[in-house]
């Protein structure tokens, strides 16, 4: 009898249609891939979701600016996501768009379930509002009269709308916090959160009269759902209302976000999970932010960084190791092209694929039985890059991958098997070879594409977590090209 698989359920947001995808998109949606595919070498039973949110004043006006139809405005660009994502190498299970009936559908319900529970109701808002930010503030919340979010100027907005009330859940949610504690992640921004729900909540407004671009509200068709509630629904649709797909994988095990839009799915997103009679996700994990050579990204000042050129210039898979690698997932990071050539010439090509040329081309002459005693093996430190990655701590776990790289160069250079014969090189290039397989089974979330190239140069299947561990040697060795080759400055 199999082990019945352990599911797990991991989304990226919904990213606005109003422009193409940038540094800052990318590096969620890799982070988010990344974990994907650890679950998946673990024999989890992974679901990950990646989508466009295409409702919304900002995406008219955008649309307006571009002198375009709205409707093939988002069709073009939610298709310029799609295709980014596919050269970025993301595995995601699915793409949901907020402008599918299946996510209609679903919000219909959804908001349905929420008033059955009493916790709709009509009433008049009054507060500034920002357009490029969907969002309103109140007087204490503005920062020198402009949006504390994007610095733009605000406008005072007074409409007849329909209101959640989030108040109600105030108490629960701090209930839930203490008993979750790592739902708010990572845990140096559950301080700012907690105190903000301790100091109060205010019934939000979900519904726009003056906005037409978007989901009709159920109970009154006049008005249509603020977009910012019914996008956090897009992770309940794509796997449908009551059906199997929700069954297996909700709760969600981690909503990977900006630190920007923490609140909304810290607070908000819960609350409304609560009054439609579902469990929230088990983490939200808000990452931090970018900027390009220390100065924040900016179309006027042109710093914009285009993850398919950087790609297309240093490989999607050095582009994939730098984000990683670079800083810890949580804190800010600032990325440069000198800092990514740098990792690339001194980590990808001068230690990996180094290790891996000078390996292949001594036992690709060798002329008899591989194997041996794995030396190699104590080196491996296993158990902290399972709990590394369990702690979503990517970057620790592969620079301890890394560790364990050098340790294999280390051991070339001690060895010499180029002076060695017979059963002593059989032996060193059994321990070389056997950590060159298990090595690329560990950097394959990471590095798809290198770990792939390296099965083929070893002549081995793409293996699993169960199998990063010594066993037999029985590839067929085929050197290709370098992994990676140095670039100049």
């Amino acid at each position: 009898m199999t082990a019945k698989k352990e599911k797990f359920y991991i989304t990226t947001p919904i990213f606005y249609v109003n422009d193409k995808a940038h540094l800052g998109h990318a590096y969620t949606v890799i982070v988010s891939d990344i974990i994907a595919r650890w679950h998946r070498l673990r024999g989890d039973d992974v679901f990950f979701l990646t989508g466009t949110d295409e409702h919304g004043e900002k995406i008219v006006k955008a649309a307006e600016e571009k002198r375009e139809d709205v409707k093939a405005f988002v069709e073009k660009l939610a298709g310029t996501y799609k295709s980014c994502w596919k050269s970025l190498n993301i595995s995601n299970d699915d793409f949901i768009r907020t402008t599918e009936k299946r996510h209609e559908d679903v919000v219909f319900k959804f908001i349905e379930a929420m008033g059955k529970n009493g916790d709709l109701y009509k009433g008049e808002y009054e507060g500034w509002y920002c357009v490029p930010d969907e969002t309103f503030f109140t007087d204490l919340q503005l920062k020198d009269g402009r949006c504390p979010v994007c610095g733009r100027e605000v406008q005072r907005l007074k409409e007849e709308s329909y209101f959640f009330r989030l108040s109600k859940y105030q108490n629960r949610l701090l209930e839930y916090y203490d008993n979750n504690r790592e739902f708010l992640s990572p845990n140096f921004r559950s301080t700012e959160i907690i105190n903000r729900v301790k100091g109060g909540l205010k019934d939000l407004s979900i519904t726009r009269k003056s906005v037409k671009w978007g989901i009709p509200f159920p109970i009154d068709r006049r008005h249509s759902i603020y977009v910012w509630v019914e996008a956090l629904i897009n992770y309940l649709s794509a796997l449908g209302w009551h059906s199997e797909k929700e069954e297996l994988f909700w709760p969600a095990d981690v909503h990977m976000v900006g630190k920007e839009i923490n609140w909304f799915h810290s607070v908000i997103w819960p609350a409304m999970l609560f009054s439609a009679g579902l469990e929230p996700p088990k983490k939200v994990f808000a990452h931090g932010w970018w900027t390009v050579d220390g100065q924040k990204m900016s179309k006027s000042v042109g710093n914009v960084v285009d993850p398919i050129a950087m790609s297309g210039k240093y490989s999607v898979d050095a582009l994939r190791y730098f984000l990683v690698r670079e800083i810890p997932l949580g804190d800010d990071g600032d990325f440069s092209e000198k800092a990514l050539g740098l990792r690339l010439n001194n980590e990808l090509a001068a230690d990996l694929g180094n290790l891996a040329y000078r390996v292949l081309s001594i036992a690709e002459k060798f002329d008899g039985s591989i194997g041996g005693e794995p030396e190699l093996e104590a080196s491996l430190e296993m158990e902290k890059i399972v709990d590394d990655m369990q702690a979503l701590n990517l970057s620790g776990a592969i620079e301890t991958v890394w560790r364990y790289i050098k340790a294999c160069n280390k051991y070339v250079n001690d060895k010499k098997p180029w002076e060695l014969k017979g059963k002593e090189l059989s032996n060193v290039l059994y321990n070389l070879l056997e950590s060159l397989r298990i090595i690329s089974i560990l950097i394959s979330p990471f590095m798809p594409d290198t770990s792939e190239k390296l099965n083929l140069q070893l002549g081995v299947g793409h293996g699993t977590l169960k199998d990063a561990k010594f066993g037999t040697f029985n590839g067929k060795i085929k050197k290709g090209e370098y992994l990676f080759r140095k670039i100049e400055p």
